[in-house]
């Protein structure tokens, strides 16, 4: 009677424990907690958080093909990457140009620098705003004749390690010639604070996001409209971002017969240049067709593009 009685009683122990054993089992196999089976609650294929889209990098300009219908004698661009120190550009980015205005910025940083932390007086702070914001030609040659004139541009070459510039004979300001690369040069060495030292810096630059006037706003040699082309191919993206400084300079010169157009823009990212060459007398395109040009090849080196897709990583699928 014993063995018979102690027989059952394992045969349920049995039967107990196998009952316990697969629902834990097959809670394991569902991949779940054992409430539910496959394609039931917590069963079937392994859920996979959906990755979040990658955040776009911010835009900015950057070395790039550019294509611009020019027709005229000379053009030329250059862009420095500030955060890096590289320039890229055309081919010929080494060959020059006259500055016309685009050096005033030079000149006033180099006078303000020169104080050494004297007093700005209320007549040379006039100066310096009207130089840059009405691209004034009588202010910057007061300060220009202030500075010494020729060595102001000799500090330019050896300050901003310029390696294409020519001063002109008789030390003109406005016919030095220079590339586009060392003129992003230039706009590093404003940017960087070694043009008017660390107390000017940021009121140069300032005073540069805050030209007046259009490219048609050629009133007299004490008001001539600057704000125009390479800010105007930017989008707001970028202009958003902080202001962007600009400093620009025409001339029709009677001597070759050609309109000498420059373009220079700094943020704390990049400086760009933009410098041109085309038929003046008897042409019927002004500066507004060079103004054009630099906001056109501003455009061209927007990365990313408007309206570039988002990126979504793909992540691999669970597998049972």
């Amino acid at each position: 009677m014993r063995p018979r009685v102690t027989m059952v009683l394992a045969i349920v122990a049995v039967l107990i424990g196998g009952g316990m054993l697969v629902p834990a089992a097959y809670a394991k196999l569902s991949g779940g907690d054992g409430i539910g089976g496959l394609g039931g609650i917590g069963g079937g294929v392994p859920q996979v958080p959906t990755p979040a889209p990658t955040a776009p990098p911010k835009p900015t300009l950057a070395a790039g093909p550019v294509s611009v219908n020019f027709t005229g004698k000379f053009f030329s661009w250059a862009l420095m990457d500030r955060k890096t120190g590289k320039i890229s550009g055309t081919p010929n980015m080494a060959s020059t140009n006259s500055t016309e205005s685009m050096i005033k910025a030079w000149i006033v940083s180099d006078y303000l620098r020169q104080l050494n932390g004297k007093p700005l007086s209320a007549e040379r702070k006039k100066q310096a705003t009207t130089a840059i914001r009405d691209s004034n030609d009588r202010s910057a040659e007061a300060l220009y004749n202030a500075g010494g004139r020729k060595p102001v541009l000799d500090r330019l070459i050896k300050m901003c390690k310029l390696t294409d510039t020519k001063i002109e004979p008789k030390a003109r300001w406005a016919y030095t010639q220079m590339s586009p690369r060392d003129a992003v040069r230039m706009g590093d060495c404003i940017g960087d604070g070694t043009a008017a030292g660390p107390k000017w810096t940021k009121w140069v630059l300032t005073e540069m996001a805050n030209v007046r006037g259009g490219v048609k706003d050629q009133k007299s040699v004490e008001v001539q409209g600057g704000h125009w082309g390479i800010v105007d191919g930017l989008p707001a993206s970028i202009t958003s971002q902080g202001p962007v400084s600009i400093k620009n300079g025409f001339t029709m010169l009677w001597a070759d017969g050609q309109w000498h157009v420059n373009c220079l823009a700094v943020t704390d990212d990049w400086t760009l240049a933009v410098m041109m060459r085309y038929p003046g007398a008897g042409d019927p395109r002004t500066p507004s067709y060079g103004a054009k040009v630099c906001a056109s090849v501003a455009t061209q080196l927007v990365t990313p593009q408007p309206g570039a897709a988002l990126k979504v990583p793909q992540q691999p699928v669970g597998k049972l």
